[in-house]
């Protein structure tokens, strides 16, 4: 397997599209602190320093952190950090992780942060962007900024219309939510999108970039998964360009050359570590004994999951 490959199936999908494509995901989602930075000097990602500060992030939660060095336009050094919460559930916490995340780089790094979160959940009247307490002498009003995916269900068009990668991977998000529990429609949204990929004449890079972000978050069940496929080759075919090989694929095809109940066991565990995050190993024994029958039931249901509670219930309640 590719380095590449192995990447993509281990860490997030908005990481590695938040690490492919930071300037336009700024002047995408914070056109106004994007219009700060002079993007004629290189950016730097800090993992290592994040790392200092998230010493207790949650076991088996989805998150997608980027700590970002950029340039001001007057010259000064600006730390961002941008918190992707991919969680499907409204959490009561957050506003408070924000501003702790924040006061530890402050403390650790003796250096500011600017605070920005991208909301993916689904719940309208969600909407944490402050942090905040008060007592006669001391008070506390920490802010900072969100974008909230589900705001864009109302602007298809302006989307649509967009040639920022960011507007795909909105797309991709929404349709995701949407057809939860209409897959035939969700195997016609992911060619319709991957089809737009090609239709606005991207570079090779960019469509193998946005290609796997719409492959990773767009999760079909293996018949339909097998049919769009099929369409998709035969797509690329008609167009005499392919971008996508099958090597690429993360996906059933591999599966196949592994002897059926392994293959499937490899797929599932794939796409619940997209669903809920890491798998503790006595999860992952329990998956690897049940039956192919089961398996395939295991690979509809967790369509609908969006915590590892969900997978746990499922396990328990197997006959």
């Amino acid at each position: 397997m590719s380095e590449e490959l192995s990447r993509a199936d281990n860490d997030s999908p908005w990481k590695e599209i938040l690490e492919a494509y930071f300037p336009q995901a700024m002047q995408f989602f914070f056109p106004q602190t994007a219009a700060l930075i002079n993007w004629q000097r290189p950016h730097a990602f800090l993992d290592k320093e994040f790392q200092q500060i998230a010493r207790d992030a949650e076991l088996g939660r989805r998150y997608a952190d980027k700590l970002v060095k950029v340039w001001h336009i007057q010259g000064q050094e600006l730390w961002l950090l941008i918190h992707v919460e991919i969680q499907a559930k409204a959490e009561d916490t957050f506003a408070q992780r924000m501003f702790s995340y924040n006061l530890r780089i402050f403390d650790r790094f003796a250096q500011g942060a600017i605070s920005l979160a991208i909301l993916c959940d689904a719940d309208s009247t969600w909407r944490p962007n402050q942090y905040n307490y008060s007592y006669p002498d001391t008070r506390l009003n920490f802010e900072f900024g969100i974008v909230k995916l589900l705001d864009y269900q109302n602007r298809w068009t302006e989307l649509e219309a967009s040639n920022n990668p960011f507007a795909t991977v909105v797309m991709a998000h929404l349709k995701m939510q949407q057809t939860s529990k209409r897959l035939k429609d969700r195997k016609t949204w992911k060619f319709s999108l991957i089809r737009r990929l090609y239709e606005l004449g991207l570079p090779e890079t960019d469509i193998r970039n946005l290609y796997r972000f719409i492959d990773w978050v767009m999760i079909l069940p293996k018949g339909l998964e097998a049919e769009f496929w099929q369409e998709f080759k035969q797509f690329e075919q008609e167009r005499t360009m392919s971008y996508i090989t099958t090597g690429e694929r993360i996906g059933y095809e591999r599966g196949k050359e592994e002897g059926k109940q392994e293959g499937e066991q490899t797929l599932v565990l794939r796409q619940l570590q997209r669903r809920v995050g890491e798998l503790p190993q006595e999860v992952r024994g329990q998956i690897q004994t049940l039956s192919v029958e089961q398996l395939e039931a295991l690979g509809e249901a967790l369509l609908d999951f969006t915590a590892i509670e969900d997978l746990l219930n499922w396990l328990g309640n197997i006959p």
